[in-house]
């Protein structure tokens, strides 16, 4: 038994070696699954299972646990099916939600999904916005099916120029096909892939000894929390900034991860004292200098940028927090001590409100229809209005910071 037990234990996969994975897809709470034959990781830095630990139902009436194809629904007319995983092996359809297989499941593929093949390579969920419908893109051989879960109808397309796709993920409203242990990123309407790929998935879908592109940031503890910034843009994403690292916080469907600053703000290398949004653009505030950025798909700085704090905003001294306030057209900015409201519209800017604060030593501040956080290490006030920020004369009792904000650990 000695010989065998060995013999399981070396099949067990390493995804840093380089594999080429089965079926990728995000869970209900945001963790990314990638499986290989009868095992699976969760998450970016997970270490890996066996499959049949959380889907028990896999190996038991296959006996194979190998995924041909996975992916989390994206129906938010139908909340009973939405974010609730899908499975394929050969002809059949499994259907979990919480880990737990759902009644009336597996059935054949058609009886869910009438016009896709059996015997899928990879699938992934499409919303509209992104895809014409709410809809689902799967993949066999070089054919690509969109299938519109509305409808049920299936348009069939040929997109020869991308690898053999042995799994597809949606990460960040982008679009991932893996091939062998490389990805390339690709249009889910027209399968166009731009930008040089492919790329090596350890470098960044997964934490590997000698790999990665700066993103080896990892989740502090609640209580560690310490950010330079945070601001939401018009589009409703949330960035936090915590030294050269930024995080979406609005995707924690999709899981938190640490990138570089530079890698959506390339001219900004030494991290940020102060980030706001304003209309379509994000004012980034370092030492004293400011970048405005245009946000479109990719944020690009204006032309003639950098410029001083003083020149843009008519301001001096070091900025700790600035925000604005949904629909208003004032940056409400803090330093040391002071609130100071400029007017964004004036030309050239006027302080419109100069007041002491009960509050010193601010981190970042935040604006939204809730009111006003304003962060302090690993806590924050909150306050109703910033009129109430302004008036105070003696600072609310703080709150922690909690995983629901910051998707710290608690």
């Amino acid at each position: 038994m000695e010989h065998l037990h060995g013999a399981a234990h070396a099949a067990v996969p390493d995804r840093c070696d380089g594999i080429e994975f089965d079926a990728i897809t995000p869970d209900e709470k945001g963790v990314t699954l990638f499986f290989k034959g009868d095992h699976v990781w969760k998450g970016f830095h997970g270490s890996v299972q066996l499959s049949n630990e959380s889907f028990r139902e896999l190996d038991d009436i296959h006996h194979i646990g190998n995924v041909d194809a996975a992916f989390r629904m994206h129906n938010t007319e139908k909340t009973g099916d939405h974010d609730h995983i899908y499975f394929f092996l050969d002809e059949k359809v499994f259907r979990y939600y919480n880990q737990s297989l759902e009644n009336g499941y597996p059935k054949e593929i058609q009886e869910d999904f009438p016009g896709v093949p059996t015997h899928l390579d990879a699938a992934v969920e499409c919303p509209a916005g992104e895809c014409v419908t709410d809809s689902v893109v799967f993949f066999k051989g070089h054919d690509v099916h969109h299938y519109d879960i509305a409808t049920k109808t299936v348009k069939t397309k040929t997109w020869s120029h991308l690898p053999l796709c042995t799994s597809a993920l949606r990460w960040l409203e982008h679009y991932y096909c893996f091939h062998g242990h490389s990805f390339t990123k690709f249009n889910p309407v027209t399968g166009e892939v731009s930008g040089h790929y492919p790329k090596d998935a350890r470098n960044y879908f997964m934490k590997c000894a000698n790999f990665g592109h700066g993103g080896n940031y990892s989740v502090p503890k609640c209580s560690e929390v310490k950010l330079d910034a945070i601001t939401t843009d018009d589009t409703g994403k949330t960035y936090f900034f915590a030294g050269p690292i930024y995080m979406r916080l609005d995707t924690h469907r999709d899981g938190l991860h640490g990138f570089p600053i530079t890698r959506s703000w390339k001219e900004v290398a030494n991290g940020v004292d102060a980030v706001f949004s304003y209309t379509d653009k994000i004012y980034m505030i370092k030492d004293d200098k400011i970048y405005i950025y245009k946000s479109a798909a990719h944020y690009n700085l204006i032309e003639g940028y950098p410029k001083s704090v003083k020149e843009e905003l008519g301001i001096e001294g070091h900025v700790d927090a600035a925000f604005v306030c949904p629909n208003e057209h004032t940056v409400h900015l803090i330093q040391g001590q002071r609130l100071r409201d400029i007017d964004l519209t004036a030309t050239p800017r006027v302080v419109t409100r100069d007041l002491l604060l009960p509050l010193s030593d601010i981190d970042g501040g935040l604006c939204d229809s809730q009111g006003v956080n304003v962060f302090k290490g690993s806590q924050f006030y909150h306050y109703e209005s910033v009129s109430t920020l302004a008036l105070s004369r003696i600072a609310p009792v703080p709150q922690n910071i909690n995983s629901a904000m910051m998707g710290c650990q608690e």
